[in-house]
């Protein structure tokens, strides 16, 4: 496993310039010059689809690895993959920002590693520089993580793949209502786009579930991972008699370890957060990218593609298709509100729970849905959400 994440080693985008600069003095390195020159088929599936022996995948991360939240979780996939797939070759490089450099890193990925697959795992990786890049490199997929690519579109080398969290976070919502004797909640979050919304709102319907009189205060930091915003967040919730926070940020470490030190009750995102506030950590919406990475690791060993339709270009799914799970029950969890939980995976995962179930509102009172109508999970109008339900005390402007 290739891996120049840490300190005493050169990036990516070092080495590419390295190797730029050292052409100069007769040392011949295949680069990009404007029209790309297609790698190797050494590390990837052939041409004709016959299942390779070798595959090298990239993973790159927009944080670092360890960061107790989105990228870790993805890096944890990335390792199941490999420990569970014979032939995996993994390279991976992280704190890579949103802008040209994951480009660099991506080319160099395809040009030094010879990778046939990438998964540039941030949201903003996307446009311009996924489809960029798939345009240039053809025969190599992208991954992406998010609700973007469209069919028709977007090429054919492109997956868009991403989960229903939002189920986990209402089952964390209906267990925080039920820790929480007032129904005063909070939600610490970065920026309003759909995803973002549609976990806060799911959040919300949960703990209304419970206690129809509970409220979800949101406080925006502004970015996806600000750490003193975060912590000034927090405490102010505290401050506010707020008695369980949870968040919606790259990185939860801060919310976590500013709620504990403030006695107050937290609930997780992204990964497992619970050694960070032993005490006040009830349960957590957890990505499970293990087994998603784990059977499209099997399909690349197989010589599937997304360019032959092996692979399909969108991907969904939620509690029931091991897309998301909820973090262990923290110590401080009641054994009524363990049974609530256990009870609304069970009625989400037979279907018996719609989230999404008229009569719906807004925060300011406009009708999202009557009451004979509902939005299940995979409905695509959730995935432009771009209001707060009645209940959350906030607003998206």
């Amino acid at each position: 496993m290739s891996d120049r994440n840490r300190s005493f080693r050169l990036s990516r985008r070092q080495v590419v310039r390295g190797l730029l600069a050292s052409s100069a003095f007769g040392l011949t390195a295949k680069l990009s010059t404007g029209c790309a020159q297609s790698p190797s088929s050494e590390g990837g599936a052939a041409a004709d689809g016959s299942a390779p022996e070798e595959m090298v995948v990239g993973f790159i991360y927009v944080g670092p690895k360890d960061d107790f939240g989105y990228n870790q979780a993805h890096a944890q996939g990335a390792a199941a993959m490999v420990a569970n797939v014979p032939g995996i070759r993994l390279v991976e490089e992280a704190s890579v920002p949103e802008t040209t450099a994951v480009a660099e890193a991506m080319r160099s990925m395809i040009e030094i590693d010879g990778a046939k697959a990438l998964f540039p795992t941030s949201f903003g990786y996307f446009d311009p520089h996924i489809l960029a890049m798939a345009e240039e490199f053809p025969d190599v997929q992208f991954f992406h993580a998010g609700g973007l690519y469209q069919e028709g579109v977007h090429p054919k080398n492109i997956c868009s793949y991403f989960g229903y969290i939002d189920e986990a976070q209402y089952v964390a919502g209906v267990v925080a209502a039920q820790m929480s004797p007032a129904g005063k909640l909070g939600f610490v979050a970065a920026k309003p786009i759909p995803q973002l919304l549609r976990n806060v709102n799911s959040f919300t319907l949960g703990a209304r579930s419970v206690n129809p009189d509970a409220t979800t205060q949101v406080i925006f930091t502004g970015d996806w991972s600000v750490p003193v915003k975060e912590a000034e967040a927090t405490n102010s919730m505290a401050d506010q008699g707020i008695e369980v926070i949870t968040c919606h940020v790259d990185s939860p470490k801060v919310v976590m370890e500013t709620a504990e030190r403030r006695g107050v009750m937290t609930s997780g995102y992204h990964a497992d957060q619970s050694p960070l506030a032993p005490k006040g950590y009830l349960t957590g919406a957890e990505w499970d990218w293990s087994s998603i990475y784990t059977a499209l690791g099997k399909d690349f060993m197989a010589g599937k593609t997304l360019m032959t339709d092996g692979i399909p270009h969108i991907l969904r799914g939620g509690l029931a298709d091991n897309f998301c799970k909820l973090s262990a029950y923290g110590p401080a969890v009641s054994d009524e509100a363990k049974a609530a939980g256990d009870a609304a995976i069970a009625g989400i995962k037979s279907g018996e729970i719609v989230i999404y179930q008229g009569p719906l509102k807004t925060n300011t009172g406009d009708e999202i849905l009557p009451a004979d109508q509902q939005l299940k999970a995979d409905n695509v109008e959730l995935e432009t959400m771009d209001y707060f339900v009645e209940g959350v005390i906030g607003s998206i402007s």
